[in-house]
């Protein structure tokens, strides 16, 4: 079940912020406070057309922005609870950490089986994360997953399989490959790049090298092909109202997903500004969808 807002539109993207990209930026950031009172205004102004709550308070008074959320369901029992929460603080859809990636096959298709059910009792779209340390930490076993229930619609952060599997090693395009019932089942992602060695690294433009790839491989060149092929994907399943979101996630030095390193005087300070950093995943997000719109079009 994707997200439909009930429109006749064909397929389409929104770009929504997951807020946990505004906290710690670093001094002369132009990005708003997580807590800003005209957070929503400014977001609205610079393109965003959304926001992932991260936390369970309720909107702010006010609020403007639609909103959707994200939590953990750990074992089967708190599928239908958590979902049940988050439809009624108003969530349009849900993105979900399950399980801790040490289940066997049996508990992991449980857990699957239980957030499909609670998904579907409650009609709220709920999209399964690609992330470490979950039961979809590695592709083989997520693809395993496919297997076992077709309907089942992921969040994808392909940071986590970019990185801790190395796809560059061996040959991307064979793991690309591997990946297809995964890029068939995306409905949500969420916008973080990384390097065959760093979880989240910075990039400078939308064309050219990305910055710190001087190694052998262009790590902004592959997550364009990915985050396509997972567009495309949508597109061939989606129906009229269906939307596919797109969210920056880009973590501060607490989490040790940006890169701290010292100025003049010592200090460690992060090597870009994250916020300025999901400007560009925005434009770059809404050209990948584009190039995927043509290239079924033109099929």
């Amino acid at each position: 079940m994707y997200y439909n807002d009930q429109s006749s539109d064909a397929p389409k993207i929104r770009v929504y912020l997951n807020l946990d990209n505004l906290l710690d930026l670093r001094a002369g950031s132009n990005g708003p406070a997580v807590d800003a009172p005209d957070l929503d205004a400014r977001l609205a102004a610079d393109g965003f057309e959304g926001v992932q709550f991260t936390n369970e308070a309720p909107p702010l008074v006010g609020f403007s922005l639609p909103y959707c959320g994200l939590d953990r369901i750990n074992i089967p029992a708190e599928a239908d609870p958590i979902v049940a929460k988050h439809l009624a603080r108003g969530d349009q859809c849900l993105t979900v950490h399950a399980g801790w990636g040490i289940e066997d096959d049996a508990e992991v298709f449980r857990l699957v089986e239980a957030i499909l059910k609670a998904s579907k009792k409650h009609s709220l779209p709920v999209f399964i994360e690609t992330h470490r340390s979950t039961i979809t930490q590695d592709m083989w076993r997520t693809v395993a997953i496919t297997k076992e229930f077709p309907e089942v619609l992921f969040n994808g952060d392909f940071s986590h399989f970019y990185c801790g599997q190395e796809m560059v090693y061996g040959g991307i395009e064979m793991k690309l490959d591997f990946m297809a019932p995964i890029f068939e089942r995306v409905g949500f992602i969420h916008g973080r790049i990384a390097s065959s060695g760093g979880m989240q690294v910075p990039i400078d433009a939308l064309t050219g090298t990305p910055r710190m790839a001087h190694g052998a491989n262009d790590y902004l060149a592959h997550f364009r092909q990915m985050w396509t092929l997972a567009m495309s994907g949508f597109l061939r399943n989606a129906g009229t109202g269906d939307v596919l979101i797109f969210a920056p996630e880009l973590l501060s030095g607490m989490y040790y997903y940006a890169r701290l390193f010292p100025d003049a005087t010592g200090k460690l300070i992060e090597e870009s500004d994250r916020y300025a950093e999901a400007l560009l995943y925005r434009d770059l997000a809404r050209e990948c969808f584009e190039t995927a719109r043509l290239s079924i079009s033109n099929k």
